[in-house]
């Protein structure tokens, strides 16, 4: 299987360079500047679970040459519409793209773009970041890595991408059902992202408030009723345990978005937080609290975008 990797960083250069780390047939989707970089360092990964280097096969988007079988979309939400571009001349009737991004909005744009029957459901749990030197860190060993047909079919083609992921070190699995993971992948990410973006905070330090678990089980509930009219019903065992993570002490959990927010980095607020407040709204559901992350979150991001401008 070919596979073709677009987005070199934290996640997509994780994903990519386990899979080239077990001889799979992987190449990366980059810009020109990026390409150089890579090409005189290679990529690693420092990991609890082990490191690992590989030196990449690159390639730019006027130096495609044909479809892959497999396309590993993993860049931010903001980066996509330039990715979809880029990587169209990598996209044929029978690729596979599996999209390992967060919310579910970029569902639809990448059917509009090439077709529903090119798309397969990703839902990834992993903490990655790029550190200091320009590599991949590994923040804890957790990490779950599930895909599946959205209709919950095990056709021949997911067996395939199964095969391939197996034996990687990604955590991988076959869900029979990854439409509501995803959903519940989305249940948590606003849930963390809103709650220790809004109070500035890790878990453990908003729970160890007097109010601070109470400010949490509110923040789910809220994330949870617009889900459950809007989307597909998480599970009693998922909000049992995401419940016990928002409200635990001494816990050091806190969102990539909040990190992102600490360092001056863009957010994904529209896709994280704006989709999901404004499909509340859509169907007449008051969530105060998700009202204020967004406000929150939007006025920061609308705040660097303008002081980018006013640099250039």
């Amino acid at each position: 299987m070919r596979i073709l990797v677009v987005g070199a960083g934290a996640t997509g250069g994780y994903l990519g360079i386990r899979l080239a780390a077990t001889d799979k047939d992987v190449t990366f989707l980059v810009r020109e500047g990026r390409k150089a970089k890579i090409r005189a360092d290679g990529l690693k990964i420092r990991s609890p679970l082990g490191d690992a280097s590989v030196a990449p096969n690159l390639v730019t988007a006027r130096e495609i040459a044909s479809p892959f079988d497999l396309v590993i979309l993993a860049v931010k939400a903001y980066q996509l519409e330039g990715a979809l571009d880029d990587m169209g001349a990598a996209v044929g009737p029978e690729t596979m793209i599996l999209p390992v991004l967060n919310g579910m909005s970029h569902m639809d744009k990448i059917a509009r773009r090439f077709s529903p029957q090119n798309l397969l459901g990703c839902s990834l749990i992993v903490a990655t970041t790029i550190g200091a030197d320009g590599q991949i860190e590994q923040l804890q060993p957790r990490q779950e890595f599930a895909y599946g047909e959205m209709d919950g079919s095990l056709s021949e083609r997911i067996k395939v991408v199964d095969r391939v992921m197996q034996g990687a070190g990604v955590g991988a699995r076959l869900s029979s059902d990854i439409a509501r993971e995803m959903w519940e992948k989305w249940t948590f990410l606003a849930s963390l992202g809103g709650l220790t973006c809004l109070m500035r905070g890790k878990i453990g330090q908003i729970s160890s408030t007097p109010t601070g678990k109470d400010l949490a089980r509110e923040f789910l509930r809220e994330v949870v009723t617009i889900i459950r009219a809007v989307g597909r019903e998480p599970s009693p065992e998922f909000l049992s345990a995401v419940e016990k993570q928002l409200t635990e002490e001494h816990s050091a959990l806190a969102s990539s978005m909040f990190r992102d927010l600490n360092h001056g980095h863009s957010v994904e607020v529209e896709e994280i937080i704006g989709d999901l407040y404004r499909r509340g709204v859509a169907v007449e559901l008051s969530s105060p609290l998700l009202q204020a992350a967004y406000t929150h979150l939007r006025l920061y991001q609308d705040t660097i975008e303008q002081a980018r401008r006013n640099s250039a």
